[in-house]
């Protein structure tokens, strides 16, 4: 198919699409090799070509009377599925490409939970990960969603907006609130004044929410095979489904500027070590933080002295990931959280500083001007294993602080390694993933490291990690460990039955009493028509936190959303 793939605009697809378990389970049966686990969101014209790749690959088999027919279905009915996402048909093949102004989906959701849920994933856990940010608590949640999309030649623009509503709270007390500031280094409030606001620290009470939000809305532009934009616009830059060590949707997405080859790049020699690869950098402003107190300030009434500035720091991040051979990626990534009011100020000096920084600053540096910044490195890879390649592929994302790569100081690493099971012997509509995680590294010095303070935290950036209060990486927070599992019968390439479980446990040097978390959900995926999809599950949850409520806590969650996905564009 040549649609002219690099100078026409395409939309980026959203990260919580059910595309992407779709197109990372036909990669890992074998239909489909050139891909970049590691870096998503992914162009629609990028999914059209995979697509293509996976239609030759099944013609083969069946032209050659090779492979399993059981699975050559699988891929079949993902390949339709997925093509169908798109809104290609045969009278028009470049669909996903074609110039059009679409109605890409509307939904609505209803969210009905029970007892005390977490929703602090700096601190004690979340009940809901990987959620945008959304508000929710006890009782009726819903959000109803409109995403659309406007596409001519090379430019595109995207929107997706949401009303959302939760209910009140009490939120957590004041001995809380201090207790965790003390954890965080943040001053918890003036002497005798009312607490400082922390996005971190969802002080009660709370109130209930009825608001519209934007979680994305960009305009971008194809140049050479890059997508250059700036705008609210979903990451994830790991191969893990559960997580991101570096970058996810756990959090509201922030408005930043975007440089991404989504096109694998071919140098000549270099790319006969490494392979054609793929990179991206963003950078863009945090929000959430505070800075406190503020230096400059001296209230003159009690009514001002909880006043604070707003700290808010910028980030950047650089993503370059390799593909060697079609079984094995890596890619290496860095983020750097710099800036902020009270602190270095965001200019061309200090972002350079950062970006080209490889040393730890000591002193008075740290405090001042050349303050490099908070400096995280990542390393990823995904791997289809010899003699099981269409069977099994083993995966892992690690992060660490203040080194260059998790490579270079395993030790000091945060690790979220996985590995699937993309079919299971004699049942070829079940597949398997586990995923486990620790950001509590063996060989940090508790006798330097104040527990609590290494991974997605920072001496200036006390927030680190977090934008509006939640972090932006992988939900298992600091000094945690657990893991997740999904097992998963296909009832078609778009339906499906589930059956996932998730853990957390945080440290008790970390937390006093620590902290523990369970839960196991099902989900249910059915199709109602080609353009309608019913979407249930349920989720029980136990967790303990001694330092928040006393006893096991018990969480449950029903939700129920209905999604349609117009058949036609607009036109105007």
């Amino acid at each position: 198919m040549d649609c002219d793939a690099g100078e026409k605009g395409s939309p980026l697809i959203p990260v919580d699409s059910w595309v992407y378990p779709a197109l990372m389970r036909l990669y890992s049966l074998g239909y489909v090799d050139h891909v970049h686990l590691d870096m998503r969101p992914w162009t629609a014209a990028v999914v059209s070509e995979l697509l293509d790749e996976a239609a030759d690959r099944i013609s083969d088999n069946e032209a050659n009377g090779q492979g399993d027919s059981a699975i050559d279905d699988e891929a079949r009915s993902i390949y339709k599925a997925v093509r169908h996402e798109l809104r290609q048909d045969d009278r028009d093949p470049c669909a996903a490409l074609m110039d059009q102004t679409r109605i890409e989906r509307a939904y609505s959701g209803a969210r009905i939970m029970s007892g005390t849920p977490l929703r602090d994933s700096f601190h004690l856990g979340s009940t809901i990960v990987n959620d945008y940010g959304r508000p929710f608590e006890n009782g009726f949640n819903n959000y109803t969603g409109l995403s659309g999309y406007a596409s001519r030649g090379r430019f595109v623009f995207f929107v997706r907006g949401e009303a959302q509503g939760a209910p009140s709270a009490s939120g957590y007390s004041a001995a809380l609130g201090q207790a965790l500031s003390a954890v965080d280094g943040t001053t918890y409030a003036e002497p005798g004044g009312s607490p400082y606001p922390q996005a971190t620290i969802p002080q009660g009470p709370i109130a209930s929410v009825a608001r519209g939000r934007i979680l994305e809305a960009y305009v971008s532009a194809q140049v050479l095979n890059h997508v250059i934009s700036f705008g609210k616009q979903d990451e994830w830059l790991g191969p893990d489904l559960g997580a991101s060590m570096a970058y996810s949707n756990n959090a509201e997405n922030i408005y930043a500027f975007h440089i991404n080859r989504i096109e694998p790049l071919y140098i000549p020699l270099l790319s006969n070590l490494t392979g054609p690869f793929r990179y991206e950098f963003l950078i863009g402003a945090l929000q959430g933080h505070v800075l406190m107190p503020n230096p400059l300030y001296t209230p003159n009434s009690a009514t001002q002295a909880n006043v604070v500035n707003p700290g808010n720091p910028w980030v950047h991040v650089e993503k370059v990931s390799f593909k060697p051979t079609v079984n094995l990626e890596f890619g290496f990534e860095r983020t750097v959280i710099f800036g902020g009011e009270g602190h270095s100020p965001v200019t061309l000096h200090t972002f350079l500083k950062s970006f080209f920084s490889a040393s730890s600053p000591a002193g008075s540096v740290k405090n001042g001007r050349d303050d490099p910044g908070a400096r995280f490195g990542a390393f990823d890879f995904s791997y289809r294993l010899p003699f099981v390649r269409n069977w099994l592929t083993l995966y892992s994302d690690g992060e660490v602080h203040d080194d260059i790569s998790p490579i270079d100081a395993p030790s000091r690493a945060s690790w979220r390694p996985g590995l699937y099971l993309s079919h299971v012997p004699g049942a070829p509509h079940l597949d398997l993933r586990v995923e486990a995680t620790s950001t509590d590294p063996p060989r940090v010095n508790p006798s330097v490291d104040r527990p609590g303070t290494f991974m997605y935290w920072e001496q200036i950036e006390k927030q680190g990690y977090t934008n509006h209060g939640q972090l932006f990486g992988d939900w298992i927070g600091r000094e945690d460990k657990g893991g997740q599992a999904w097992m998963t019968y296909h009832l078609s390439g778009n339906e499906w039955i589930q059956i996932n479980a998730r853990s957390q446990k945080a440290s008790r040097q970390f937390l006093p009493g620590g902290t523990t978390l369970n839960d196991i959900g099902l989900q249910a995926v059915k199709r109602l028509n080609h353009d309608l999809e019913l979407n249930g599950s349920f989720t029980i949850e136990h967790w303990k936190a001694p330092i928040y409520l006393t006893g096991q806590q018990t969480v449950t969650s029903t939700q129920l959303q209905v999604t349609w996905t117009p058949g036609r564009k607009l036109s105007f």
